[in-house]
């Protein structure tokens, strides 16, 4: 079994493709990270890590990370593939978390803390769902519209707002992020005479292309505006072309879930979201 590191991103994506495509959608997050790498290389920095393990010459792990993100796992085939990817990580890098499917995720979280020491907590349950068609719904007024350069100020509150009430911080630079969607035209804002409610187009693979960022203010909610703007952005992306819609939802929320599969999408596979956390050992031998 031999860890193989990548530094080229194109060379990367050759080489995982057709393993990470065998399931497309469980696999949409690595993909779609892959396809920005390819085509927009400074959008996460540096000091990528793209690695497969392999035997006999066979991919049965691959993994990822665009720091400060935790580290991504696909699908493993052989769970050896955990101990030597946490073992190659601990020579170069401290971790903040993993992100995989269910079975990875635990296991790596037991191996990097038996490995360092940390402790780790399970943050969030995930789902990845995938469409192939939209359902009818009973649709709320308005219409669907890309945002422009005029909404950049209400794109900076609701990506904060939607970070902290997601995951307790904003983790990214919001106004990166706000330079890549208005230049890349990829967030979509419900508009009922005002705007209340956006998505987000996230990463395509061959065959389709997720959507990330669904939020409603408060005000707003309980009018139908969120599944309305979802059902939406999502045939538009099947009238591009794509075959699939993906996108992954938080267990404890059971409105999203609901309202996700009214519309059409399907369960695939469970997620789980881990953080580390360093233990602190206080001397008092005085």
């Amino acid at each position: 079994m031999k860890v193989h590191r990548y530094e080229d991103a194109s060379q990367f994506y050759e080489r995982v493709k057709d393993y990470l495509l065998s399931q497309e959608a469980l696999h949409f997050l690595l993909l779609g990270i892959s396809n920005v790498l390819i085509y927009n290389p400074k959008r996460y920095g540096e000091k990528l890590y793209l690695t497969t393990v392999e035997t006999d010459g066979n991919i049965v792990a691959v993994a990822m990370r665009t720091p400060p993100h935790r580290l991504l796992l696909s699908k493993i085939q052989d769970f050896a593939a955990v101990k030597a990817i946490a073992q190659d990580l601990h020579l170069t890098q401290s971790l903040p978390g993993v992100t995989a499917p269910m079975n990875e995720a635990k296991a790596f979280a037991e191996t990097w803390r038996s490995l360092t020491g940390q402790s780790d907590q399970l943050m969030k349950k995930l789902r990845t769902f995938q469409l192939e068609k939209v359902q009818p719904i009973s649709s709320a007024q308005g219409n669907l519209r890309i945002a422009t350069e005029t909404d950049r100020e209400l794109l900076l509150r609701w990506y904060e707002a939607f970070s902290l009430e997601t995951s307790g911080s904003v983790e990214s630079d919001p106004k990166r992020w706000i330079e890549h969607t208005l230049q890349q035209s990829t967030a979509y804002i419900w508009q009922d005479k005002i705007p209340v409610s956006i998505a987000c187009r996230g990463g395509i693979t061959p065959n389709g292309a997720s959507i990330n960022m669904v939020y409603t203010p408060p005000e707003y909610r309980k009018k139908g505006y969120a599944s309305t703007c979802v059902a939406a952005l999502s045939q538009t992306l099947l009238n591009q072309g794509y075959k699939y819609c993906f996108l992954f939802t938080d267990l404890a929320n059971p409105t999203s879930n609901h309202i996700y599969q009214s519309i059409g999408y399907q369960p695939v596979n469970d997620w789980y979201d881990y953080s580390f956390i360093e233990n602190n050992v206080i001397d008092v031998s005085g």
